[in-house]
């Protein structure tokens, strides 16, 4: 059923992208407005700085890609994407030491994110009803009694039935729409001051034989005597396309190295040997990239809703990236927009209402996540900041609580799956912690780790090599 004639997208990444696939079956002619000039293959662009650092596409996010996009993870794959299980394929020290490798039931897809706009720009360029429109620098809404009717780019001005925001986190939608005497959204912030730096690697070949693993990921240290700051960090060797790695360390509140001679110094010092080792062992292929913009923002449109605009992506929720929930946010906005306007008989203020409601529903599950980590840090400041006497708890617990989870999916296949479905955005942590089953596997793992009687050993030597053996069948048992 069509429901207008035109409707445009601001901003041509991947919540814009996601966005034209969701619109495309509703009107007559959707058009895709990008500031950038887009590269025909997977290259970096000016508008997306953080394509330069690591992006982890969760489960819930391939799958809405997927659905607005048939065949999307089979070309990501196809152009390069790696399609791995991190318990089995990647090295975790998390706690004392280096986990078990086993398998579980979660995969991942992993590519860059150049890899992943290239294929999704490939997919919209299929939909015939498409137009993207490079080069193009939006500079304001037209707004009218009852809602947005067009967009102003240059001296140009379209109508529209509907508008997407998918400009970002520095989206300028608000500002507009104050000009034009309505009311700016309120904004919760936490800003925890991550900052996390990357450096992109080719790989040798042949891998040497000690390296069974793909993905290397290494969390903070528990202790909290001395160490080094590097102990602090957040690590990942993350593999790509092509034969390539991403080196990304970073951390909460702690300054970042920003050149190659400091990035390597850094890495050295990190709490295992392997990280540095393995970026000894590959060939640097670009310089060391910086991100400091990484706050948690809630643009809370679903307070002030207005006919003719939605919102999605980095534009009306942008996460700490850290916790890789952004691209998979902005798909599943875009597939929820999909959803509503398939019932949709009418763009009336009843539909933008009630998509608003079940968006905000939609983002409090990673917003809550999110939220459960940052607030615990001293350094974190905004409109969502904890008392002094929530944040010394969470600071105290998240950690722990965080790594008591992880050992207990290690030994309980039920743990296992619904901690999945938490990271993967397909759970909320509440509910997982509300079932009854997950309530009993993590209680049987606390009494069998006070006993010290543990099916699946941890916590292996962070100066060590991780150990390769498989110990699926231990967890099974």
């Amino acid at each position: 059923m069509q429901l207008g004639r035109t409707a445009v997208v601001l901003g041509g990444s991947v919540a814009g992208l996601c966005s034209a696939g969701a619109l495309a079956p509703y009107f007559d002619q959707v058009l895709v407005l990008e500031r950038d000039e887009l590269p025909a293959e997977a290259e970096h662009r000016r508008g997306v700085p953080q394509s330069k650092h690591p992006h982890f596409l969760l489960n819930s996010g391939r799958r809405a890609i997927g659905a607005l996009f048939p065949g999307f993870e089979e070309a990501l794959i196809a152009a390069g994407g790696l399609h791995l299980m991190p318990s089995l394929d990647a090295a975790y020290l998390d706690g004392e030491g280096w986990s078990a490798r086993k398998r579980s039931s979660m995969t991942m897809v992993y590519g860059s994110r150049i890899l992943i706009e290239r294929v999704l720009r490939d997919k919209v360029r299929e939909l015939p009803n498409v137009t993207i429109r490079e080069g193009v620098a939006v500079t304001g809404l037209a707004v009218g009694p009852d809602g947005i009717t067009g967009v102003y780019f240059g001296d140009e001005h379209v109508a529209a039935d509907l508008v997407v925001d998918a400009m970002g986190r520095g989206s300028s939608v608000s500002t507009w729409l104050a000009a034009a005497g309505r009311p700016e959204p309120e904004v919760l912030t936490l800003d925890a001051k991550v900052t996390y730096t990357s450096r992109w690697y080719e790989l040798p070949s042949p891998r040497p034989s000690t390296w069974w693993w793909q993905h290397l990921v290494i969390m903070p240290t528990p202790h909290r005597g001395e160490h080094p700051a590097e102990h602090e960090f957040l690590v990942n060797f993350f593999p790509v396309e092509n034969n390539r790695a991403i080196a990304c360390m970073g951390s909460w509140g702690i300054e970042m190295p920003r050149t190659t001679e400091t990035f390597v110094e850094s890495a050295r010092r990190v709490r295992t040997p392997l990280f540095a080792e393995a970026m000894d062992r590959c060939s640097p292929t670009s310089e060391v990239h910086l991100t400091r913009s990484t706050g948690n923002k809630w643009r809370r449109y679903d307070r002030t809703p207005l006919r003719g605009l939605a919102c999605v992506g980095d534009s009306i929720c942008a996460f700490n990236p850290f916790y890789g929930q952004g691209v998979s946010s902005a798909a599943n906005s875009a597939l929820l927009l999909r959803e509503h306007l398939s019932r949709a008989e009418r763009l009336d203020a009843r539909f933008f209402v009630r998509f608003l409601r079940a968006q905000r529903a939609m983002l409090n599950v990673p917003w809550r996540l999110a939220m459960a980590r940052d607030k615990g840090y001293k350094c974190a400041e905004g409109t969502e900041k904890a008392p002094e006497w929530q944040r010394r708890l969470l600071d105290a617990v998240s950690g722990p609580a965080f790594s008591f989870i992880v050992g207990a999916a290690r030994e309980d296949a039920v743990v296992d799956e619904h901690f999945a479905k938490v990271f993967n955005m397909d759970e909320s942590l509440g509910a997982m912690m509300r079932n009854p089953r997950v309530i009993a596997g993590l209680l049987a793992h606390g009494f069998r780790t006070a006993l010290g009687r543990q099916r699946v050993p941890f916590g292996f030597d962070p100066q060590a090599e991780p150990p390769a053996t498989d110990y699926s069948l231990v967890a099974a048992r």
